[in-house]
């Protein structure tokens, strides 16, 4: 791991302190289920190794989107419940996080006590970044400690006005998170690529242009990569593209070119006629993709292309799928070359990062989630920070934490 710019909770001693801790409780909820606990667990060990120390931790967090008000389907209690359970520890839920009833419960709590606070996009402050909000959440503690790095894009009163009035730390979770960024994009083992995927070259025009800078080999699928095959003069039939967007491809390639960044297309892909279950189906070169069929996956020999290049690596960065892996089998792609990437992953030859929501599912439907190096599960966070964008929580971090004298 690399050397933190901001200091982490080996320089807190959290006994009997009130520490506001920044989580990211915005967990999958249907029907009333949470559908998936990834952010509970990996928020787990910075809740328990402060409790275990004697700290007071009082967890903030949003939930939805509220818009300011309160809105009962989208209180934390529910969450709090499955927090205490992945904890095995009690957690108190505090039905406010700002005025008398959260400052009581707060003034209440002994050593080692954890409490959830009320979802704290139910105030119109908290988005606003009201400092008003800031100074409130702030005088319930007397340190803070961000373990949201997938809000961390947010400059709002819960992840950056109230680092102003404390001294601050990152969570485990955000140290971690963190550290694999850094590793995988800062200071990485060369040579480094990156899979960048998705719908249209309009939502990774940044993500794009920055990788071109960082990376030494980037490979582009999903239908993206059909933009950049029109740009190339090639007919693509009825696959989706950005008509607008074919002069920037080509500013893109030409860019890639200059900068000595192997750009790598698909060479062929898997089209059909029809997007639907069972469809008929065709492996085609790209110079050759029927009239009235549209690609929806990379074919065998893109696939063996990006096998090829993942061989070359040693540290690969990801971000969207190669097809449309929800429906098979134009998830053949995406699968082969993720379990490629895992496999060197395994044996130690290459340090994988991945993230983003639709990459995060195309990793777990191809049973590799859990053999990457690290997966982040910040959606936003996690594509403007391989954009290059400066995300303000972090830069809060590295702005007043590492100022902090060891408390």
């Amino acid at each position: 791991m690399t050397t933190l710019s901001f200091k982490t909770l080996d320089s807190l001693d959290p006994r009997g302190k009130k520490i506001l801790l920044r989580a990211d409780l915005n967990v999958p909820v249907r029907d009333g289920a949470i559908t998936d606990l990834t952010r509970i667990e990996r928020l787990a060990p910075t809740i328990r190794e402060l409790a275990d120390k004697g700290g007071r931790v009082i967890v903030v967090s949003h939930f939805d989107r509220p818009k300011g008000k309160p809105v009962p389907e989208m209180s934390l209690a529910p969450i709090s419940e499955a927090l205490a359970k992945t904890l095995g520890h009690s957690v108190a839920f505090v039905p406010d996080c700002l005025g008398d009833v959260a400052a009581k419960a707060v003034a209440a709590m002994a050593d080692g006590d954890v409490v959830v606070l009320e979802n704290t996009r139910f105030y119109p402050g908290e988005e606003k970044n009201d400092p008003d909000m800031s100074k409130t959440l702030a005088s319930l503690a007397d340190v803070y400690v961000n373990d949201a790095f997938s809000a961390a894009h947010r400059a709002h009163a819960s992840t950056e006005g109230v680092a102003h009035h404390l001294p601050s730390f990152a969570g485990r979770l955000m140290e971690i998170e963190l550290g694999a960024l850094e590793t995988a994009l800062e200071a990485p083992e060369r040579p480094v690529g990156a899979i960048i995927g998705g719908a249209k070259v309009s939502t990774k025009l940044d993500l794009l242009n920055n990788m071109i800078e960082k990376v030494d080999v980037l490979a582009v699928g999903g239908a993206m990569a059909n933009t950049f095959l029109a740009a190339n003069g090639l007919s693509i039939g009825t696959s989706l593209k950005e008509e607008e967007m074919l002069d920037t491809a080509k500013a893109i390639l030409a860019k890639a070119r200059e900068r000595g960044c192997d750009l790598v297309l698909p060479v062929d892909v898997v089209v059909a006629a029809e997007f639907m279950a069972g469809a008929p189906t065709k492996i085609v070169p790209v110079t050759a993709i029927p009239e009235g069929w549209m690609a929806l996956d990379v074919g065998p020999e893109t696939v063996a292309l990006l096998k090829s290049k993942l061989a070359s690596l040693k540290t690969l960065v990801w971000n969207g799928p190669l097809g449309v892996f929800e429906l098979p089998p134009f998830d053949e792609g995406t699968n082969a070359v993720a379990q490629e990437a895992a496999r060197l992953t395994k044996e130690g030859k290459l340090k994988t990062v991945a993230g983003g929501g639709d990459t995060v599912s195309a990793l777990r439907h191809a049973h590799v989630l859990h053999d990457m190096s690290y997966v982040s599960t910040a959606g936003g966070a996690f594509l403007e920070w391989l954009e290059g964008k400066i995300l303000p929580g972090i830069q809060m971090l590295r702005a007043i934490g590492q100022e902090a004298a060891p408390l």
